[in-house]
């Protein structure tokens, strides 16, 4: 008897159930797939840092080497102060476009916003490609930049007018978020009081939108320190860190000292990342339940003044795109504009990049689907699954690590552990696969945000609701979960699709003859002097794109109408 109540007194262990551990086991698959294709690339660059050429150990000697080279020094220099600079003029920029769309009653706001989107749809080197075209040796507008002194595009100069070209809609992004977010009331009291209108911006809308202008300068620098083909198509004998990477790397086979170079280009992203992450902890909720949203009133002089700032923004924004297209078009610049497919027939046919475009559409949907199945799995059983706690603080850091590695670095990070022969994964080596799941890595964790976002707007009792009904929680996935967030999907699958067709940085490095993507093969041409074709290979790339965005847009109308049917309410 006595045995029977010892028995009974005991804490029961609840088994796992089986559904459980198949959650546990999909973590763990995502663990390993960033621990392979994530970190164990990042440590392979710190182990050939410290390594000389035959691979012996030198500890710290190589950032010695590099510290008493002056020219490499310069290329650190360099790269500071030109994002230095375009943060400081891009920054203020997006911030009055954003104040413009947020405050002001001013018409066409959707179509300034979406012109602003266009730098999103094609390489980065696209702008560089029209300035070239609008102030380069045979520029239209050559004779008026020497009118201000400067004798060429080349150089920092070029460097700096296309980074702002091609981060704007970054920065703009992140600002419009932070003037969405503001109490009517401040306002209301503001007015009350008399207060004038620049003592207002100074004392309620820049303090409001403090944290979204920090945020929008560490993107914005990162993003500049960090891009390769600006500075590779119109930077000339301008060095980088970026450039020289790829110089090191590719030209001298010194992989000792690309690695160094490399981790200098990840130190700024990382110091970005933490003080972001300061900042975020730091910021308190800028709109409370009794907010009230701020709506602008309407006011002729200052609705005229924004209208006609963003109509500037925007139209320079079209001389850009459209100095391109018309170049691409015509026959022999600047002798014969005559408008012909000529440069489009050479890249597609005579320099076979129609295969490079067949590459890079099998990669983009390759991202698109497999990247936005991994994403959002992991995201969900982060969030919604139990157990295996262990486990999920180290997945969450490597889904948020992508955020502050630059293109470049996990592209030679790349090199040095899938081309090493001990490596059982080495058949990846120059395959679409590899090129895929870098891209799929790059980009993960802007998709894991979003999805983590959609999936804490729903509230956990449907989860509990599934578990005392004694339902799956894979049911609960594919019958609720799934559904309601499917728009989340749409547009990760968006993002991944675009970003995969335009990146350059994060395959450069990748890359084989046999299975060259369309925007490197842009790269090789502008480097060969084929200028055309290449602005023309850009443009069909932003068309690609463009459409891609078309049909991405139609699909979420489409299942919004399917699965969202709820949030309109009983009829």
């Amino acid at each position: 008897m006595e045995a029977t109540l010892n028995a009974l007194a005991r804490p029961v262990r609840q088994k796992t159930h089986w559904t459980e551990r198949i959650a546990h086991l999909g973590l763990v698959g995502i663990a390993v797939l960033l621990l392979f294709f994530l970190a164990l690339p990042l440590g392979a660059i710190l182990i050939k840092s410290v390594e000389n050429k035959s691979g012996e150990l030198v500890w710290i000697a190589n950032f010695i080497d590099y510290a008493k080279t002056p020219s490499l020094l310069g290329s650190l220099w360099n790269s500071t102060w030109v994002s230095l600079l375009v943060t400081l003029i891009t920054v203020p920029l997006a911030f009055a476009f954003a104040y413009a769309l947020n405050r002001s009653c001013m018409p066409f706001k959707r179509l300034f916003r979406g012109i602003t989107l266009i730098p999103l749809l094609a390489p980065s080197l696209l702008s560089a490609i029209s300035l070239i075209y609008w102030f380069g040796n045979q520029g239209v507008l050559k004779t008026a930049l020497q009118a201000f002194g400067v004798n060429q595009i080349y150089g920092a100069t070029g460097i700096v007018i296309a980074e702002c070209f091609s981060v704007f809609p970054h920065a703009l992004m992140i600002l419009v978020t932070a003037l969405s977010l503001a109490d009517a009331r401040l306002y209301e009291a503001a007015d009350a009081l008399g207060t004038r209108a620049v003592r207002k911006f100074f004392t309620v809308t820049l303090p409001g939108a403090k944290y979204g202008l920090i945020s929008a300068a560490l993107v914005t620098f990162t993003l500049v320190v960090t891009d390769f083909g600006i500075p590779k198509v119109i930077g000339g004998n301008f060095n980088v860190l970026a450039t020289d990477v790829f110089k090191l790397v590719i030209g001298q086979q010194d992989f000792a000292k690309g690695s160094v170079v490399a981790f200098l280009l990840l130190s700024p992203a990382v110091l970005t990342f933490a003080v972001d992450h300061f900042v975020s902890r730091k910021q308190t909720a800028m709109l409370t339940a009794r907010a009230v949203p701020y709506r602008p009133s309407p006011s002729r002089r200052f609705d005229a003044s924004m209208t006609a700032y963003c109509a500037l923004i925007a139209c320079l924004m079209l001389a850009m795109l459209g100095m391109a297209i018309f170049a691409s078009f015509a026959t022999f610049w600047p002798y014969n504009l005559t408008p012909s497919l000529k440069h489009y027939t050479y890249g597609l046919i005579d320099n076979e990049v129609a295969e490079g475009f067949v590459n890079s559409l099998k990669m983009a949907f390759g991202t698109a689907t497999i990247g936005t199945a991994m994403v959002f799995t992991g995201a969900y059983l982060l969030e919604k699954t139990k157990g295996a706690s262990l486990l999920r603080a180290p997945v969450r850091l490597l889904a948020m690590l992508p955020m502050a590695v630059p293109g470049l670095v996990l592209g030679l990070g790349y090199i040095f552990f899938f081309n090493a022969p001990s490596n059982p994964l080495n058949g990846l080596y120059h395959t679409i696969t590899l090129l895929t799941l870098c891209t799929i890595v790059h980009f993960y964790t802007t998709g894991h945000l979003t999805a983590t976002t959609a999936l804490k707007a729903l509230d956990g009792e449907f989860e509990s609701v599934g578990a005392s009904l004694k339902v799956p929680w894979y049911k609960t996935f594919f019958r609720v979960t799934l559904p309601i967030c499917t728009p989340a999907l749409v547009d990760i699958a968006r993002y991944f699709f675009v970003n995969a067709m335009t990146t350059i940085s994060a395959v450069v490095f990748l890359y084989s003859p046999d299975n060259k993507v369309a925007s490197i093969a842009i790269l090789n041409m502008d480097e060969a002097g084929e200028i055309s074709p290449a602005a023309a290979m850009a443009v069909l790339i932003a068309a690609i794109c463009a459409l891609a965005t078309l049909l991405f847009t139609a699909l979420g109308w489409w299942v919004d109408r399917r699965t969202q049917a709820w949030r309109g309410g009983a009829r």
